[in-house]
């Protein structure tokens, strides 16, 4: 918890998607602006609560199914306890992908522009999220000895791999995406897409040979493959950037 106000527990988590998602908000404006096609921002004042929607209801069944399927079988009622943790960014990732897929199709918007646009900002609320995994002490790295070694409450020196990510995912990612940007690449629809998709692959698949695994069965994994649950993920997302980059066509 980071503070609370007349009783009401404010967490981390809680701030980091308050501000990722305004500063995401306020660069997709932005950015709108300089696209050949024009968004009208009161489209994407109105696409936030969805936004939300789709990352907190995909980012808690992604964790329920992908790594606690057992525990939240025998005890239902915890599922909707979102407050206590629990989210996983590959089903945030899938849930969002299908609000703004029915948002655009509602509103007569062209899908792939659409998320075009919000791919460049998007690692903005990434890395704002990691720092908050960070702060909270949970996904924690591996046991390290390396100078920057951080000891958290089980009093174990480990990777602070929670910053690994807000830098690979969180500051090289956007200034990739930046870059992609200023390259007009937006001009080809899906690129800007197929372009996080890759980027956040290969950052998460690097970032996760720091980290412990998340569960048992990713545990499993990792000593039958070397390769844990979400570096298959990864493997997944970065496949799917490369389809979206053989699919771009220029608008």
């Amino acid at each position: 918890m980071a503070f609370s106000v007349f009783g009401l527990p404010i967490h981390w988590y809680s701030l980091a998607y308050i501000f990722g998602i305004i500063i995401a908000l306020k660069l997709s404006v932005f950015f709108s602006k300089q696209l050949k096609y024009e968004i009208d921002p009161a489209l994407l004042d109105d696409f936030v609560g969805v936004a939300v929607g789709g990352i907190v209801i995909g980012g808690r069944l992604g964790h329920i199914l992908f790594y606690d399927f057992d525990y939240y079988m025998k005890f239902p009622l915890e599922i909707f306890k979102v407050w206590r943790g629990g989210m996983s960014f590959y089903g945030g990732f899938i849930g969002v992908v299908i609000a703004t897929y029915l948002f655009c199709r509602k509103r007569s918007v062209k899908f792939l522009n659409f998320i075009d646009l919000w791919s460049v900002s998007v690692p903005i609320g990434l890395f704002f999220g990691r720092i908050a995994n960070f702060v909270n002490a949970e996904l924690l790295g591996k046991e390290s000895n390396v100078p920057w070694s951080v000891i958290f409450n089980d009093g174990i020196p480990r990777h602070p791999s929670q910053l690994y990510e807000a830098f690979l995912e969180g500051v090289l990612l956007f200034i990739v995406m930046l870059a992609a940007f200023r390259k007009k690449y937006h001009r080809y629809s899906g690129r800007l897409s197929a372009i996080f998709c890759c980027g956040y692959g290969i950052a998460r698949f690097c970032a996760e040979f720091f980290r412990e695994p998340d569960s048992e069965f990713s545990g499993e994994l990792l000593r039958i493959f070397s390769l844990n649950l979400n570096q298959f993920m990864s493997l997944a997302m970065l496949a799917l950037g490369v389809i979206l980059i053989s699919k771009a066509k220029k608008t």
